[in-house]
């Protein structure tokens, strides 16, 4: 015959608990810093992975249009400086005048020199400089305020990440009567808000 054994634990037996998960709690201030560190770390703090790439083409872009505007900017100054001097060996400024009108230059075309041309060439030489110096100014603004809106972006992000949106609020317009000082009444609006456990 065979014999079954079986095992019978004792009732004082403690069951072991599973670990809870840590649930993910952004923090603003840290998410805030981190952004302030590095641009798009705060993102990636929140778990906010698909705002990373437009951080950095935000960032891209205004850098590639300050780095434009810039030599735009360098071009157009040697060019004036260029036209504006006695110096026949500085001509940097033939690349942005067409060819087939030499009479501008009094020092290259003595003989062809038209004042009023000259002059049209100057104010439009001085145009672009203005022009390209204004938006490369205006390029590092927005580098500076798209720096800033990626720290608040972080921000807010950690601020509202665990924010309640079920069901369970409620809010609510409806009038009411009230005191107004000197002992009269009138009517206004009661807004409230109910949270439903």
């Amino acid at each position: 015959m065979f014999c079954i054994q079986q095992n019978i634990f004792a009732q004082d037996t403690i069951p072991v608990k599973k670990p809870e998960k840590h649930k993910f709690q952004a923090e603003p201030l840290k998410a805030t810093m981190m952004a302030v560190a590095f641009p798009g770390l705060g993102q990636i703090y929140n778990r906010k992975y698909w705002k990373i790439p437009l951080v950095y083409a935000g960032f891209g872009g205004l850098i590639y249009s300050a780095g434009f505007n810039s030599s735009k900017y360098i071009e157009y100054m040697k060019a004036y400086q260029d036209f504006t001097d006695a110096v026949p060996e500085t001509k940097s400024y033939l690349d942005l005048i067409p060819d087939d009108a030499p009479s501008y230059d009094p020092v290259l075309f003595p003989d062809s020199h038209n004042p009023s041309r000259a002059s049209y060439w100057k104010d439009r030489m001085l145009q672009g400089v203005d022009h390209y110096k204004r938006y490369r100014d205006l390029s590092y603004i927005g580098i500076a305020g798209w720096y800033l809106i990626s720290i608040l972006d972080a921000n807010v992000d950690a601020s509202l990440f665990n924010y309640d949106i079920s069901e369970n609020l409620d809010i609510a317009v409806f009038p009411v009567q009230l005191s107004l000082p000197g002992g009269f009444t009138g009517a206004g609006l009661n807004v409230s808000m109910k949270v439903i456990f």
